[in-house]
């Protein structure tokens, strides 16, 4: 019997043992780092449980191109569609992470130091990058939050529909790096500027009011909406897994938190399995994957180190 079969790989320091760990725990056989050569027979043949493996630039005679090579010849002969998970992280990140545990970098040339080997493994790496199904920056994400992500994504066995998260952000703390689609809301009147607003979020009813109350709000949506309707049962059948769609505006808490809200809830009634994010409020939701209304909101507060 072929089970899926999820590839992770990605920056040393960014997480992906904890990856593997989290997959192990859902019921996924894992091998770390197998030589390339037995790829194919590891992933081809028949199995019981999902597998999960994990590559990095440790792994025998590792190769970018020879990876992809191989994943594209396993899709290409209609065997178990492997997902390829890329777990990334900001630079200074990974510095103050290897500083933490002081450990050499294992790219590092011989009397060099850790942003050395970082950069070299950024490069060696970006093919897969580029590649991947799904990218994790882990930059600001604690372990609970990564955890409860890769659940979300494989936990329940059988899945069959494209998983779509949404999310809200603010530029000035840059894009989102795993954004499929982004939608600049900055042109929608600012509730900042209202100060009996300006404490409020896009979850709270006067602020909801107030931003579609704006002229541009109505065709907006109607645009919005009717692109994205028909664009993921289009990205679906393609053999996408996951979607990730963000909203952003100049603060991430007003204007891109209510269509965000908007966006999930539409979504979750088509019957997507939809988990939504706001980036700059620390807060994340989950929709369940049966139930056609929209279920009372427990947003989760991450504490972020």
């Amino acid at each position: 019997m072929h089970r899926p079969v999820v590839v992770v790989t990605g920056m040393s320091g960014a997480g992906k043992l904890s990856a593997l760990r989290v997959l192990e725990d859902l019921g996924h056989e894992t091998v770390d780092n197998p030589p390339l050569t037995v790829l194919a027979e590891l992933m081809a043949g028949p199995r019981e449980r999902p597998l999960a493996i994990g590559m990095d630039t440790r792994t025998r005679g590792f190769d970018a191109a020879a990876l992809l090579a191989g994943l594209g010849a396993l899709r290409a002969r209609g065997g178990s569609l492997p997902d390829l998970v890329f777990m990334d992280a900001e630079e200074d990140v990974l510095l103050r992470r290897y500083s933490e545990t002081r450990r050499r970098h294992p790219l590092a040339p011989a009397g060099s130091g850790v942003a050395d080997g970082i950069a070299r493994e950024a490069e060696l790496l970006a093919p897969l990058r580029d590649a991947a199904d799904w990218v994790i920056d882990t930059s600001g994400l604690p372990l609970p939050e990564l955890r409860r992500m890769i659940e979300h994504r494989y936990g329940r066995a059988g899945r069959s529909r494209m998983s779509v998260a949404v999310m809200s952000f603010g530029y000035p703390r840059g894009l989102p790096r795993e954004a499929d689609l982004v939608l600049d809301l900055r042109f929608l009147r600012n509730p900042h500027y209202d100060p009996a607003l300006r404490p409020l979020t896009g979850r709270d009813a006067a602020v909801a009011a107030y931003i579609e109350e704006d002229a541009e709000w109505a065709p907006f949506w109607r645009r919005m909406t009717a692109l994205l309707d028909p664009l993921l049962p289009a990205y679906e059948a393609g053999g996408k897994k996951y979607l990730t769609v963000a909203l952003g505006c100049t603060g991430g808490k007003h204007r891109s938190v209510l269509a965000a809200e908007r966006l999930s809830a539409r979504f979750a009634k088509a019957g997507w399995p939809v988990e939504l994010f706001h980036r700059e409020l620390s807060i994340r939701e989950a929709f369940p994957e049966d139930d056609s209304q929209r279920p009372p909101p427990h947003p989760i507060s991450i504490q972020r180190a």
